[in-house]
């Protein structure tokens, strides 16, 4: 009658041997049981009375229901395998990190209850371990690059190209920008009255009519300067580097600051000793010349990319980067601005003072490098390359925009950042840190225009504004 009280605690005892803990002894059969119960009242040491055995086993018992019986081996081996690839990413010797695979293992192990419990804490150890490969692999780059960063010349060997340039510049002629959307994006053009300069048919900047005020850029406050372009007083400037993004919240639409997340028109999260503008300088412009009609050469596909600092008289060109169609660097340097700088912008271009102490590259020497191998017919991408070609002072018509070949989805003025159309169409998350690297834009504009072709078919209408079949 009183056989399953007696039976039922013995089937909590079953085990299935985990990996770290040895198995427990064979279960005892029922007359033993009945027999170790029926003994149990009869115990007449004190010694055996003790209740230091029944923790031990409640430990053990508990361990067996808890992670042992609940995390199943092949999961435990998976982590195990993923740890191990982790950890040799930063240790050479295969063995050590083996070993340190089996112990982080363990201690997730150990600290868990549960199956639940197990996987929450090893999906936060992995992620641990690839945030620690991943600063060690981006630290090792920074030392490696660090010798050729902005310090490439103008390599001739790469121009010469591959025997797919040809094929792909005939597939990027349907997507160079026409005159119209030249004009509508605001590309500079040739001043029809004064010739080396240029002219920009759109400014949706504040005016100013007084040549020594100035309106910062950043914060929108008027400042004054003297004959010089110099700040006539020292005045902090408070801002917001962030957008405003607009979000659903229940009442309405709120906007708030990319940067911080405060609401707009909040105090700035960010003070600079002075304000800046960002005005550019049109004149002291290049056109790009025709081929010679003989050269049947492919004219060439590069994808350009320009940083830029602020002066006293606006923004200046302080790096240009020109990667060809293998993802090449075919020219980096530093440029040493004309006028006196202010900020070098350094949580968007990368660029420190450090960087350009000691260059000597002028603008006008940058002018002549790109001059002797960009014909009027080379084909340049760029995302948003009208700043670009501004800084550099070039008029050049050939050019594929990845701004306007990716539209969004809301049309003009509206523009998908670099960081958006990387994320959807390679899988790629770059400039994480607010910085860009020397040359990670000018690769992806490269490789976005790789897989476009693949994945649309792209035609323009008599409008000059893009369809998508």
């Amino acid at each position: 009658m009183y056989h399953p009280p007696v039976v039922n605690p013995l089937h909590r005892y079953r085990t299935t041997a985990p990996v770290l803990i040895p198995a427990l002894a064979r279960k005892p059969s029922l007359t033993s049981a009945l027999g170790s119960a029926h003994s149990i009242p009869a115990a007449p040491t004190p010694p055996q009375a003790a209740v230091k055995p029944v923790p031990t086993k409640r430990k053990l018992k508990q361990q067996c229901e808890t992670a042992k019986d609940k995390v199943p081996h092949d999961i435990r081996q998976r982590y195990v395998n993923m740890f191990t690839e982790e950890f040799l990413k930063t240790t050479t010797n295969v063995n050590d990190a083996f070993e340190k695979a089996l112990a982080e293992e363990k201690t997730v192990y150990n600290r868990s209850v549960n199956k639940l419990k197990y996987l929450s804490i090893a999906v936060n150890a992995l992620k641990r371990l690839k945030n620690q490969s991943a600063v060690t692999a981006k630290d090792e780059n920074e030392v490696n690059s660090q010798r050729f960063k902005g310090n490439i010349p103008l390599n001739l060997k790469k121009l010469k190209g591959n025997a797919d340039d040809m094929a792909l510049y005939d597939s990027l002629k349907d997507y160079i920008l026409t005159e119209e959307r030249l004009i509508e994006s605001n590309y500079p053009v040739q001043h029809p009255e004064k010739p080396g300069s240029a002219i920009l048919f759109e400014d949706n900047k504040k005016s100013n009519t007084d040549p020594l005020k100035r309106i910062c850029c950043r914060c929108g406050a008027t400042y004054s300067v003297s004959q010089t372009g110099k700040h006539t007083r020292k005045e902090e400037c408070n801002y917001h580097y962030g957008k405003g993004v607009r979000s659903k919240v229940p009442g309405g639409v709120e906007t708030r600051y990319s940067c911080c997340e405060a609401v707009m028109g909040a105090p700035g999260c960010q003070v600079f000793k002075l304000h800046v503008h960002d005005s550019l300088s049109l004149d002291g412009f290049l056109s790009t010349v025709p081929r010679h009609p003989s050269d049947t050469s492919c004219p060439g596909v590069y994808s350009l990319d320009c940083e830029m600092c602020y002066t006293i008289h606006g923004l200046e060109l302080s790096r240009v980067t020109l990667v060809n169609s293998s993802l090449q660097v075919v020219y980096d340097t530093f440029v040493t601005p004309e006028h006196e700088v202010i900020d070098y912008n350094t949580r968007f271009s990368g660029i420190s003072e450090e960087d350009v102490r000691g260059n000597h590259t002028s603008l006008r020497e940058v002018q002549e490098t790109l001059m002797s191998f960009i014909s009027a017919d080379t084909i340049l991408i760029g995302h948003g390359l009208e700043t670009d070609l501004c800084a550099l002072k070039l008029l050049h018509r050939s050019v594929v925009d990845t701004s306007v070949v990716f539209p969004h989805r809301l049309g003009p003025p509206h523009k998908l950042t670099l960081n958006n159309l990387t994320a959807e169409y390679l899988r790629r998350i770059i400039q994480e840190s607010g910085g860009s690297s020397w040359k990670t834009t000018t690769t992806i504009q490269v490789s976005l225009l790789f897989i476009y072709p693949v994945c649309f078919k792209p035609y323009y209408t008599s409008e000059s504004k893009p369809k998508f079949k």
